[in-house]
């Protein structure tokens, strides 16, 4: 069904062309849009004729000033006309040919969006793929690259029709969504243009929606691919970068699969061997029993272990930053201040971060 915003442009547009002020219902007698209030009068009419809408459409077309509109053989709306008989035939059937077009490329656009979903989700056989491609015009060798938008609050409804806007406006990129926390968008690439040009389109995409729809998002892509059977493993890229960038990478905005650098690693690791390493370093105790000295282990790698540096950023004496040091060397062996140990600290609790993931 039509969107009241496309109903209400088109029966503006008749009555600019035509000068008849006229009202669009539905089956169930409903007033969708109107250019006048006086329409509402027509009300009993209308009902008189959608009660004889299924087995008399054809001989009602016109009767009155009211016109049937047909999808797939079937009446669906119902515009009605007001004004000087003259010309309002020829009125009424420019307007049912305009809202049948309309229902036409409705349908041609929501049939892009369910191939488009299919893909995504690997619904589709490799030559239904091609096949489905090719009957509705979509280039099949095209390069794309697939990004996936996290809303951060469910009720960010705006984020889909501004990226439609924006972006599937024409044939080669699409905008759909498979989940209500999600808005996926197909991207379509020059030959010339690479992952430099994917982190700044990322980029614009999360500064536009922040601008106009006041939309707080993270944004994940996938590699790019060079033809669409290869677009659904894209997709799933995107969504890995998402779930590892919750676990790791949480102060990030935009997430590239390609660089994801170490927790991409962590993220494949099965749990056993997890388990196992945990308790090598650890020593058999939890990696939470840390969790007040990190911020301060932390800083130390932020400033390259370099102790008077961290201890100036932590506002500590070098002998408390010192102390507080020696007590994970206590407990696990580990000299943070080494490179080779913090290393292993640090894989360590990302291990740990991966596993309290899993676990929930």
């Amino acid at each position: 069904m039509l969107s009241n915003k496309v109903l209400h442009k088109t029966v503006q547009d008749i009555k600019r062309i035509t000068s008849f002020d006229c009202a669009v219902w539905d089956r169930k007698g409903i007033c969708l849009v109107m250019t006048h209030e006086k329409m509402q009068k027509y009300e009993k009419q209308v009902q008189k004729f959608w009660a004889k809408a299924d087995e008399e459409a054809e001989i009602l077309q016109g009767c009155q000033g009211f016109f049937f509109v047909f999808d797939e053989g079937k009446p669906i709306y119902l515009l009605g006309l007001e004004g000087e008989c003259a010309n309002m035939e020829m009125a009424g059937r420019m307007g049912v040919s305009q809202l049948t077009s309309l229902l036409t490329a409705y349908k041609d656009k929501l049939d892009k969006n369910r191939f488009i979903q299919n893909l995504l989700l690997g619904n589709l056989l490799p030559v239904d793929i091609y096949n489905q491609a090719e009957k509705m015009g979509i280039a099949a060798d095209q390069k794309r690259i697939v990004y996936v938008i996290e809303k951060k609050n469910e009720k960010e409804d705006l984020i889909l029709e501004t990226l439609r806007e924006l972006y599937a406006s024409g044939r080669k990129d699409f905008v759909t969504s498979v989940d209500e926390q999600h808005v996926i968008l197909v991207k379509a690439l020059e030959q010339s243009e690479g992952y430099e040009e994917a982190q700044q389109l990322a980029r614009e995409i999360t500064d536009t929606l922040n601008m106009e729809a006041m939309a707080s998002v993270r944004v994940a892509y996938g590699t790019i691919v060079q033809e669409i059977k290869a677009v659904p493993r894209s997709y799933q890229e995107a969504q890995v970068a998402l779930e590892i960038g919750r676990v790791f990478y949480a102060e990030r905005g935009i997430l590239a699969y390609g660089e994801l650098g170490i927790g991409r690693l962590i993220h494949q690791l099965p749990k056993s061997l997890c388990e196992m390493f945990l308790k090598e370093v650890f020593r058999g105790g939890a990696a939470d029993c840390f969790e007040e000295e990190l911020t301060t282990v932390y800083t130390l790698f932020d400033n390259n272990l370099n102790i008077s540096e961290t201890a100036r950023k932590l506002y500590l004496h070098r002998n408390t930053l010192v102390y507080r040091l020696e007590k994970i060397q206590k407990k696990t062996g580990l000299d943070v201040r080494v490179f080779d140990d913090a290393l292993t600290f640090k894989i360590a609790m990302m291990v740990s971060d991966h596993m309290k993931h899993m676990k929930k």
